[in-house]
């Protein structure tokens, strides 16, 4: 077994648009950390930890962010559209390809 370490939502892919960087995002949409948590350095059981934490918070809300509150669907928007606007200017399309 290897002992990687999560690199934080900062230096993740895509301004942290892939699998963990979305469960760290989660994880400030629902206050389990605050947004000055990045994860830098988390070991694999951490954000295992942290993903169980998340998938539980989302679970009232059938994991579909249009069932969330009012306040936690706006930080939600907030969120995931800065990342993605900043994303998209350094060159990331959100467009499937054919071996995606």
């Amino acid at each position: 077994m290897t002992n990687q370490r999560y690199a934080g939502i900062n230096q993740d892919e895509n301004e942290g648009l892939t699998h963990l960087g979305r469960i760290v995002r989660d994880a400030w949409i629902f206050g389990i950390l605050p947004e000055t948590e990045t994860c830098v350095g988390w070991s694999g059981a951490q954000m295992q930890t942290l993903y169980e934490k998340v998938h539980a918070a989302w679970e009232p809300y059938a994991h579909l962010p249009s069932r969330l509150p009012d306040d936690l669907r706006e930080r939600h928007m907030r969120l995931y559209s800065e990342a993605i606007t900043s994303a998209k200017a350094k060159g990331w399309d959100a467009e499937l390809k054919e071996d995606d």
